[in-house]
């Protein structure tokens, strides 16, 4: 475990598309998973859970659910509603200008579907990352919004601590559509919705996809101050001796 703080963990969070072959055991993953569980949640409900898979277990799983992706999805659907149902700027540019960057990266040019479609496959690989986590919520907590925000501040949390280890990760909301192909391989109980799961691993530092920075808008534009006292002025400087002149 490192020594790096929490700004750091922050600063250096990213959403990792590439991943090196390297092992991560299942005590750190489970040491990760005991830090993130300090995450608070409403009346303390810790409404969470996870499971891990790795291995053998981990690449059949991979294996069925990119050949679901590549036969169209068929009948599968996510639980639960994701995206909105309508799209409007500025939230429509954002989410336009992070595919776009991705894709320039790739090399994969605009209307390229084929090669689109390759690129979103791979999430069903983990990224090659050697670890899956699928994270989960109860059906008796879901007609609420609380469950939701609390488990959305455990799966940040579970990436931060990944950053503590030396690891990196990349949260995907894409295994919901195929709940059942994961019920298949792991044992989530028929009261659990899968939200969304988690590729967890060592970033290939070499793979273009990882040189990807996403912007993120100034304080300014999205919060405002109110009630505080204004801010003093600042002490004025001293003004810097002359030099003589030649």
């Amino acid at each position: 475990m490192s020594d790096i703080t929490v700004v750091d963990a922050l600063r250096t969070r990213r959403s990792i598309r590439a991943f090196l072959p390297t092992p991560v055991e299942a005590d750190m993953v489970a040491a990760i998973l005991r830090i993130a569980a300090r995450s608070p949640s409403a009346s303390n409900m810790q409404p969470w859970r996870v499971h891990a898979c790795s291995g053998a277990v981990r690449q059949a799983l991979s294996e069925d659910l990119v050949r679901a992706h590549a036969g169209c999805g068929g009948d599968h659907a996510e639980e639960y509603r994701y995206y909105p149902g309508e799209w409007a700027d500025p939230y429509l540019a954002r989410r336009r200008k992070v595919g776009k960057d991705l894709y320039g990266l790739l090399g994969i040019p605009k209307g390229d579907s084929t090669r689109m479609q390759r690129q979103y496959a791979r999430n069903y690989e983990f990224f090659d990352a050697p670890v899956g986590l699928f994270f989960t919520v109860s059906r008796q907590l879901v007609s609420g919004h609380a469950a939701w925000m609390d488990l959305g501040a455990f799966v940040h949390a579970a990436m931060l601590a990944a950053r503590s280890y030396g690891l990196d990760t990349c949260a995907q909301q894409a295994f919901a559509r195929y709940h059942r192909i994961v019920r298949r391989h792991l044992p989530l109980t028929d009261d659990e919705i899968l939200v969304c799961g988690m590729s967890l691993g060592y970033a290939d530092p070499d793979h273009p996809a990882n040189r990807l920075e996403t912007a993120r808008e100034p304080v300014e534009s999205f919060a405002s101050f109110t009630g505080f006292p204004p801010a003093p002025d600042p002490e004025p400087r001293e003004a810097a001796p002359s030099r003589p002149t030649r």
